[in-house]
């Protein structure tokens, strides 16, 4: 049995695999400065982001939710790989070659196929699928496409295919190509019976691709009479590769749009995807198989760059009939997950997008999008429609329902304009609105005041544990950006911490983080080895020392992008500052607890010390401000 992926080889996939190339496949990230890169973090929802990756020195870490590690941690995180499949997966995108020592002491993998081998299946399957699209078979397939403006063109921009009638094409095909049973039903393309058949048989299938653009599964739609199965879309069901709750049809083709024009317009079906991004709406994707909730919204947030701020668009577009009105509704609950502000566009007479683009063209279709209307007046008009407000106690109802809206509108400053304008649509008193409206907002509160009290024989809460101070806290300022300046330039700091020792770090943490240094051989052998950061990171052991050094490491160090031994001394030399203040005051305290007369000679020692060590610090405190005047 083949042993354990060779130690060298995989230091060659950290060293090749450029963290920033894997993280920006799942989350738009943008400049933080000193080299650094930060967007939303993939591992919690978050809106203002707090995921830093510093290429320079192969590290990811959120400040939110404290994950972090090196690129290789990434993909194991994100995609719930093993670390071997993961490195596995690194070195086939980025082109090392994995050698295995002998022995039988490979740790055994998770049950189940390989992700890669997943992907590649359905890889095989979906250039089967396009291929079966020109066949003699598929000719109702290329009509309904036809019928609805795409041309061959269309079908091959977003993968389109066509399923064999035979119920066991793909099967064969995918058998062909070495595929296991157990692989290709593993991955939802075959279904298993008394036999194994195609998942998909008589369908025109559309490839659902993550944001790198592999396929993970497809949807396919019914288009013979005579289809045994009723429902008119089936789609991959779940595997290990395919979560519909965080899948996104198109959003391989409308990532890029998406995060320059800070917009996202999401539509209901496949054909309508195809037809925005055929009229030029390029940022146009939709749900697969399910309704558009959280799990999307955040996606979506990713990859906008929504980061905290109100400048970009959400548009969501649904049929005018009562079942598109009840979608709206859902996605209302999770508008807040937005920093972005949410629209709604409903085109006239109840059209898709599809739909409109084959009667009216292109042009209808971005006009659709331009005259998108506030997701907040939509809901509102849908909740005053359900009431008659010719009678007075309708428009009671009326108003006590859309008070709840009003007092959730997220942009506080709006909620008197829109208390004015609720008052005007229902037909009563501002005062009226504004009464009511507060006491939607205090409903929560009053719920959280009806709980019942704590028994009193209850037991009592444990004694707080006691907590470190934040590693940002200003009183550790120095001791932090030495330390980023040790992990991620050790070859700028090189020998001038030789005088620097774990007594010189107050934080308990930065002083781990430190005995990690020395533990790994200190800076000098950090110099020009791209490993240095890992190794100091695996010389840890206190998993709070191991997060501070990925926090570390991809924090820019401030005042430069670039720094130099004589920016390193000036560190240096504040950091023994600070140790020789410290020296400084226990030296004046001890002394005014010693009497000059009786304890002479203590005394007198003690002084003779405190000269030295203000003498000390005067140098110390020279020779940092020489330095930062030769380095500026």
């Amino acid at each position: 049995m083949a042993g354990r992926i060779r130690d060298d080889d995989i230091a060659e996939v950290r060293e090749k695999a450029r963290i920033d190339d894997v993280v920006s496949g799942y989350v738009t990230l943008k400049s933080a400065g000193g080299g650094s890169l930060k967007g939303l973090c993939p591992f919690h929802d978050e809106k203002t982001p707090s995921f830093n990756v510093n290429p320079a020195r192969q590290f990811f870490h959120c400040f939110g939710c404290g994950e972090g590690g090196d690129v290789i941690a990434f993909l194991m995180k994100v995609d719930g790989l093993s670390f071997v499949e993961s490195v596995e997966r690194l070195a086939d995108k980025f082109g090392v070659q994995l050698r295995r020592e002998d022995g039988d002491d490979e740790p055994q993998r998770p049950r189940g196929p390989a992700r890669g081998r997943l992907i590649e299946a359905h890889k095989v399957a979906q250039e089967f699928y396009a291929e079966q699209l020109g066949s003699a078979d598929a000719v109702v397939a290329r009509q309904f496409l036809h019928q609805r403006g795409f041309d061959q063109a269309a079908a091959e921009m977003f993968g389109v295919g066509f399923a064999p009638r035979d119920g066991e094409a793909l099967t064969r095909h995918l058998r062909g190509r070495r595929f296991t049973d157990e692989e290709v039903v593993a991955a939802g393309l075959v279904a298993q019976g008394r036999s194994h058949y195609d998942r998909f048989r008589g369908r025109l299938v559309w490839p659902i691709r993550e944001a790198n653009g592999d396929t993970i599964g497809f949807g396919a739609r019914r288009i013979f009479d005579d289809d045994r199965i009723e429902a008119k879309y089936l789609n991959t069901s779940e595997t290990a590769i395919y979560k519909k709750s965080q899948v996104l049809y198109g959003i391989d083709l409308a990532r890029t749009a998406m995060k320059d024009s800070q917009q996202a317009v999401v539509v209901e079906g496949y054909t309508d995807v195809m037809a925005c991004h055929l009229a030029g709406v390029r940022t146009a994707v939709a749900s697969c198989g399910t309704a558009f909730g959280t799990d999307h919204a955040r996606v979506l947030r990713r990859f906008m760059g929504d980061h905290g701020t109100t400048s970009g668009e959400v548009i969501f577009t649904f049929d005018g009939d009562s079942a598109g009105q009840k979608a709206a509704m859902k996605v209302l609950d999770s508008d807040q997950v937005f920093a972005s502000q949410t629209y709604v566009a409903v085109a006239p007479e109840g059209m898709d997008p599809c739909d409109l683009r084959l009667r009216e063209g292109d042009e209808a279709v971005r006009e659709l999008v331009a005259k998108r209307r506030p997701l907040y007046r939509f809901a509102l008009d849908n909740i005053l429609a359900r009431h008659d407000l010719d009678r007075a106690d309708g428009r009671v109802d009326a108003l006590r329902d859309a008070a709840g809206l009003v007092a959730s509108i997220r942009d506080k400053t709006k909620v008197e304009s829109f208390s004015r304008e609720l008052a005007h649509m229902v037909g009563v008193d501002v005062d009226e609105v504004r009464t009511e409206v507060r006491r939607a907002a205090d409903r929560p509160a009053r719920t959280d005041e009806r709980r019942p009290s704590r028994p009193a024989e209850a037991a009592a809460p444990e004694a707080p544990r006691p907590t470190l101070p934040s590693l940002s806290d200003p009183r550790f300022l120095i001791e932090r950006e030495m330390l980023k300046l040790v992990i991620q330039h050790p070859g700028g700091v090189g020998r001038t911490t030789a005088h620097v020792t774990t007594d010189d770090f107050t934080h308990p943490t930065f002083q781990g983080v430190w005995d990690a240094v020395t533990a790994a051989g200190g800076p000098t052998t950090g110099v020009d080895d791209p490993g240095w950061a890992n190794r100091v990171r695996g010389a840890a052991t206190d998993p709070a020392v191991v997060a501070a050094v990925t926090e570390l490491g991809v924090e820019p160090v401030r005042g430069t992008s670039d720094p130099t031994p004589t920016f390193a001394v000036a560190y240096v030399y504040r950091l023994q500052e600070l140790t020789t203040s410290r020296r400084i005051a226990d030296v004046k305290a001890r002394l005014q607890r010693t009497n000059p007369v009786d304890q002479a000679l203590d005394y007198n020692r003690m002084f003779g010390e405190l000269v030295m060590l203000e003498q000390h610090r005067r140098k110390l405190r020279e020779g940092a401000v020489g330095q930062s005047g030769a380095q500026g």
